[in-house]
């Protein structure tokens, strides 16, 4: 079997999203995936919300997640970085050798209402979750399938 493929999952604030995804894709098939998030501008915490997210919906323990910038794991080497946000997309510097998948999904985090905010998590753990589970299904015996599939899951959204 070859190595776990190495995943990088950005936003500006590394609080929300890519902290859900970093988690979702290490719990779905860590002898495939080995996942880091990190921020643009990271906020320094993780959102409680997230947390709570992984646990209740899905069963993960989240408690030692940590908020990171992007420059924390800049020489690390990675096949994809997956950005998660406009922002991050924008200001993602570049990591030699890793292929690049915009996955823009809205902030749960900017959401005001407790209720409301609880369940954009949710929403945006659902959809990550599902692309997760369809890039796990595939076989990606090669960089560029793995590439090319995380690419046409760009538009996967679950209600």
């Amino acid at each position: 079997m070859q190595r776990p493929w190495q995943v990088l999952v950005l936003c500006t604030g590394n609080s929300a999203r890519s902290i859900l995804g970093e988690f979702l894709l290490a719990h779905r098939t860590p002898e495939r995936f080995a996942t880091a998030s990190a921020g643009s501008h990271p906020r320094g915490t993780v959102h409680p919300d997230a947390i709570r997210v992984l646990s209740e919906r899905y069963g993960i323990d989240a408690s030692g997640a940590s908020s990171k910038s992007i420059q924390s794991l800049i020489d690390r080497p990675f096949d994809l970085v997956i950005t998660v946000c406009d922002h991050a997309k924008e200001s993602c510097p570049v990591f030699p050798g890793a292929a690049m998948v915009h996955w823009g999904l809205p902030d749960p985090a900017a959401v005001d209402d407790p209720a409301e905010r609880l369940a954009a998590f949710e929403a945006v753990a659902r959809t990550l979750d599902a692309r997760f589970e369809r890039l796990a299904e595939e076989d990606l015996d090669t960089r560029d399938a793995l590439v090319a599939k995380a690419r046409s899951l760009s538009e996967l959204f679950v209600d």
